[in-house]
């Protein structure tokens, strides 16, 4: 990913409004992943990567920075919520399953990148196989007459193939008998996770026969494009390579990381909150963890923590975890400027959202400046008055506003429905002024 810490910030800007400061500092975590791999073997080992924490309270980007890294990276990357491991030794996820997820999501990855460039190898194998159905091949003591009779009548089965005019009419396949359903569960411990993988090893060499089925061209094309890709590919090139990214170029958002917080002060600890975070220690700082592909070392894989820390502080999670962590970046709160800015100037904003699902009823929504900027200053309001849940306000408001437009939108088919600040305070003024009605509506 050979992006400058500029163009990485451009690219975030247009989905998340503000918090610059986070932006600035992911960015350069994620350039000093590109430096890291330019410089000699002997210092890559030593450069370790700076872990990131994200403090803000909730609504105010931290998993949509997140959502939008894995979009525009062509790196392994999961995000996962810290609340839902458990300590070794309770029922539940152990933390090393996230690095199991990271390592799936590295072998799709890079399957991907695999199957691009034999796709036109993998189409050809397609291609003949639905051919074969269609022009059977001749028999070896056939005549030169029939032979070229057969290559004029193949030519003119794949040029109908390749222009689609095919893609209606039915032959019968072949497909292998799938004796398993693979169940990818990176919460199964190692040592039955092997076991499985086994038995269906041994079960898938036992039965090799084929199922036939009556499919369309088309259909047939996606049936036999996964055999097809399956026999071709080298699998074995794909782990190594797929390992060797998740060490070197994985990133983990771990979000909620407050929740696994424990203060000292707290009446009812939680130990397994505790145990949690005694668990992530050696994950985040570098250990080698078993997986189904083989051991994988996490001592370079970025870790980006997030939460909204409301109860608890981050000087509450234990001292070696907060050492590992040694980026902060404070995530500021949203005011009328910023949620004015979020429905207006980032792209597929929530009004060209609405705008998009009423043109489906033939409905054309347009949104008067003032009646954004009602919508912004009674978001702001709403979230002064109960909880601060930052942009999230902007979906109740605006579906508060919009809901009897969007019910009846089918009645409306042909028409042009302005939304103005008059409509906007006719339907929230009430309810955001009156403090009880707006915690259970807002």
């Amino acid at each position: 990913m050979d992006l400058t810490p500029k163009q990485i910030v451009k690219y975030l800007d247009d989905y998340i409004i503000g918090q610059d400061d986070a932006k600035k500092t992911i960015a350069l975590a994620l350039r000093n992943r590109f430096r890291r791999m330019q410089v000699e073997p002997v210092l890559q080992e030593e450069i370790m990567p700076k872990n990131i924490l994200m403090i803000g309270s909730t609504g105010v980007g931290k998993t949509e920075i997140a959502r939008r890294l894995a979009k525009m990276m062509g790196l392994p990357f999961v995000k996962v919520e810290a609340s839902k491991y458990t300590e070794v030794g309770f029922v539940g996820r152990d933390v090393e399953s996230m690095i199991r997820d990271l390592v799936y999501e590295s072998i799709n990855l890079v399957t991907k990148e695999y199957e691009e460039k034999i796709v036109d190898k993998i189409d050809g194998e397609v291609n003949r196989k639905i051919i074969e159905k269609l022009v059977p091949p001749l028999p070896e003591t056939a005549t030169e007459t029939a032979k070229e009779s057969f290559i004029k009548t193949y030519n003119k089965m794949e040029e109908k193939l390749l222009s689609g005019a095919l893609d209606d009419k039915k032959i019968e396949i072949e497909l292998p008998k799938k004796t398993h359903v693979e169940i990818i569960d990176s919460s199964m411990p190692m040592d039955m996770s092997s076991m499985q993988e086994s038995l269906s090893k041994m079960l898938g060499g036992l039965n090799k026969e084929k199922v036939k089925k009556e499919v369309t061209i088309k259909d047939a094309r996606v049936l036999l494009r996964d055999e097809a890709s399956e026999n071709l590919l080298d699998h074995e090139a794909i782990k190594i390579e797929a390992i060797k990214r998740t060490e070197n170029g994985g990133i983990i958002f771990l979000d909620e990381i407050d929740k696994i917080a424990t203060g000292t002060k707290s009446q009812n600890q939680d130990p397994s909150k505790e145990g949690v975070q005694r668990d992530l220690l050696p994950i985040v700082e570098g250990s080698s963890v078993q997986t189904k592909f083989g051991q994988v070392k996490t001592d370079h894989i970025l870790f980006i923590a997030a939460g909204a820390f409301h109860v608890s502080k981050p000087s509450d999670l234990l001292p070696e975890l907060q050492g590992r962590f040694p980026l902060r970046v404070e995530l500021s709160s949203l005011d009328e400027d910023a949620l004015y800015k979020i429905l207006t100037n980032t792209k597929n904003s929530l009004l060209r959202q609405y705008e998009a699902l009423l043109k489906v009823e033939d409905v054309t929504l347009e949104f008067s400046d003032d009646a954004i900027h009602a919508f912004a200053k009674y978001s702001v309001t709403a979230n002064e008055k109960t909880e601060d849940i930052g942009a999230r306000r902007l979906h109740t408001v605006i579906e508060k506003v919009i809901e009897d437009i969007s019910f009846s939108a089918d009645e409306k088919k042909g028409e042009t429905i302005i939304v103005d600040k008059d409509l906007v305070e006719k339907k929230l003024e009430d309810i955001v002024e009156n403090e009880d009605t707006a915690r259970y509506i807002l």
